[in-house]
């Protein structure tokens, strides 16, 4: 796993563009169970914290951010659970939700 920092050759300005914000019910839910709010997730995931991805799947969103394709991250909420966020190739839409609502 790498760090909520991720490694620190990834550690640069990012700006991904999100688009239109949607999310699945479980993770409105729990979210709301959790008590955290998804702009700080969204946050992160907008400047390059991809969260709690493998260094493979780091790489890949930060080749992503080049090549225009799908960017995936997965944070871990206060109770443990794990939520992904994954912003489309095209940047029109990112989405937040469970890894078993996938």
């Amino acid at each position: 796993m790498i760090s909520q920092d991720g490694p620190a050759t990834c550690r640069r300005a990012v700006d991904l563009p999100l688009g239109r914000l949607v999310s699945t019910p479980g993770a409105i839910d729990a979210l709301a169970k959790a008590g955290q709010e998804a702009m700080t997730l969204l946050e992160r995931h907008s400047h390059g914290d991809w969260g709690e991805v493998n260094a493979g799947d780091w790489a890949l969103n930060d080749r992503a951010m080049m090549d225009g394709e799908r960017v995936l991250s997965a944070y871990r909420l206060k109770d443990g659970t794990k939520v992904w966020i994954i912003t489309e190739s095209d940047r029109r839409v990112t989405t937040l939700l469970l890894p078993d609502e996938y």
